[in-house]
Parts: structure tokens; sequence; C-alpha cells
């Protein structure tokens, strides 16, 4: 994706109106404190501001694609289905309303794009079409990133996901709750035992490298 959709966002289907006729509205002369919340910008870039667009996929392109790094196994196809969050952002961003945080909203596009993804996958796998089984991804890490990313893998699913989105995605338990449609104290209780499960796994792993250190969460609601 090299930086490549802010200039402006390949073309300009589905944009804001006033950022198409390069006559953004009046909004009052003040400077924002700094910096912006993630909410804020979303909201000046409904109103027709581009560049608010452009601080925000700065701040995200790369949680984004590492979103998807973590889930599949084609760097490429990573990317292209970062890039895909990101022109659905731009194409629902007359409809923006800010109900929860900007970045509850942005990981559940990610996860809709995932699973459609997934099923298209699913679906080409069904009918026959022939993808290699090799993973082209993760072959390049260190001996302990491979490792976790295994004992990861073994995890029950939803246990799996709320893991990753809290150590990776950093995401309050909050917004896992609302992403998986799950009661907080469930998710909560399920990072529990998917830590528990983890570090039982990667205890059991013989003789390999240094152990991958599970950073402690901060208590974020």
């Amino acid at each position: 994706m090299q930086d490549a959709l802010p200039a402006f966002v390949l073309n300009s289907e589905g944009l804001p109106p006033s950022t198409m006729n390069g006559t953004p509205k009046n909004r009052e002369a003040e400077t924002p404190p700094n910096p912006a919340s993630d909410e804020r910008l979303m909201l000046d870039f409904s109103q027709g501001k581009a560049e608010a667009f452009a601080e925000l996929f700065a701040r995200y392109r790369q949680p984004i694609v590492g979103f998807f790094r973590r889930r599949l196994t084609d760097p490429g196809q990573a990317e292209e289905l970062a890039q895909e969050t990101f022109l659905v952002i731009v194409r629902s961003a007359s409809g923006y309303q800010p109900r929860a945080l900007f970045r509850t909203y942005l990981y559940a596009i990610a996860f809709k794009i995932l699973r459609a993804h997934r099923r298209k996958v699913a679906f080409r796998a069904t009918f026959g079409e022939r993808k290699s089984a090799q993973d082209p991804a993760g072959r390049d890490g260190t001996d302990a990133s491979l490792i976790l990313r295994e004992a990861v893998g073994k995890l029950d699913r939803v246990d799996r996901e709320i893991l990753m989105l809290r150590e990776f995605e950093e995401l309050s338990y909050a917004g896992i709750a609302e992403l998986l449609r799950l009661p907080v104290n469930t998710v909560r209780s399920r990072l529990f035992r998917a830590r528990m499960a983890l570090r039982d796994l990667l205890v059991a792993e013989p003789q390999k490298s240094p152990q991958p250190k599970l950073a402690e969460s901060k208590e974020g609601v």
C-alpha cells in the first residue's frame, strides 16, 4: 500500500462534496488543541477537510496493515485489505457519526472486510480453486516470533481474537466487547483464559529461543 492512498484517495469517488469542489465549509478559525482527536479528525474529514483524512491515514496505516498481517498468511493480501479498509472510511465519511471511538469504528470495518475475505477464500476452496498451501508470511521472523504465532494459532478462535485485539491492537475491553458483541466481563475472563493458555503452550515448547513476552495490559475502558 506504500502510502498511496491520500493522494487523494486514488480518485474522488465517494468523497465528501466539499472535498470534491475545493470549497470546504467555513469553520471556526480556531486552532484545535493538538494533537486533534481521531474523532475530531474524522468529523473534519466528513465536512470536507482532506488533510484530516491524511492525518488519520498516517496514524493508522501501520496498525491496520499489522491487523491483517497477523491474521493472513499473504502479506500482499494484507496490504490490499488494509487499503480497502481506508477506502471504506472515505466512501462512508459523509454518514459518519462519532457514536464510538474512531479506533473501534475503524477496526469494525477491518473485521467486516476480513470476514468477507475469508468467506471468499472458503468459497473458492470449496469449488476447487487451487491455492498453494504454503505459508509465505511469517517465515522471515525470528524463532521467538514464529513460536508465538504458532501458539496463538492453537487458541480457541474467540479467545485468540480477544487476545490479539488487546495485545496487538491495544483496544479497550469496551472496544473489544463492542466489536465482538460480547459482555465486557466475558471479554475480561476470556482474555485471562487466553493468556494462561498461551503461556502454557509457550512453556511446553521444547528448547526454543527465549519465550516471547506478553505485555501486561493496562486497564483501558
